[in-house]
């Protein structure tokens, strides 16, 4: 049976990840260290024959800089890897959510108007079979977001993690479905430092 390998990954870190600030489907871009991550994560990337990323900024940054360095190719938009809509806690710190809604975070609370995890697990594995489909017997890379990777191992009944920029899992997909491969981290975040563009 055919099989098409996936590796799915969080995007390098953004402006509001540095901030501590709930992105959500909003659009800051990368920091100079998620710039530096992109680069550095070019070197610790499989061989893939196709390289996709959600339409938000942050993950279509990190793929094109993986994409150009490993000389993969086009990067194509998955506007179904968006990450999930936060609703009115996007762009709040943690402290600030606490504030406004103490305990819901420890509880593994949501407002109303956030998108429910099934919603997102549903759209993103579905990205995820059509690459099958478009890819049979290939290696992808996805760039994706925390949210969507946590989604998707939920819908499998699988243990996982938030995970680090530039860390994610492996799938497995044939006719059979989606399946979780190993954790996967392209990077060592210890040895990443911003360089200065003067120095590039």
């Amino acid at each position: 049976m055919t099989e098409t390998r996936i590796v799915l990954v969080r995007h390098g870190q953004s402006t509001w990840n540095a901030d501590g600030r709930w992105q959500g489907q909003a659009d800051p871009p990368l920091s100079a260290l998620g710039e530096a991550q992109a680069r550095a994560a070019a070197g610790g990337c499989p061989d893939v024959d196709a390289v996709v990323a959600s339409d938000l900024v942050r993950a279509q940054q990190t793929a094109r800089i993986i994409g150009e360095h490993r000389g993969f190719g086009p990067v194509r938009a998955e506007p179904r890897l968006r990450e999930t809509f936060t609703g009115e806690w996007t762009g709040l710190t943690r402290d600030e959510i606490e504030e406004t809604w103490p305990g819901w975070l420890a509880a593994d609370r949501r407002p109303p108007s956030f998108e429910p995890w099934e919603q997102v697990t549903r759209r993103a594995t579905t990205a995820l079979v059509d690459l099958h489909e478009a890819h049979p017997g290939g290696t992808v890379l996805a760039v994706a977001h925390a949210g969507v990777i946590r989604a998707i191992e939920r819908g499998l009944d699988v243990l996982g993690t938030v995970p680090k920029n530039l860390g994610g899992r492996w799938f497995r997909v044939n006719g059979d479905g989606l399946a979780a491969g190993d954790v996967v981290v392209l990077i060592d975040h210890a040895s990443v430092v911003v360089t200065a563009p003067d120095q590039l």
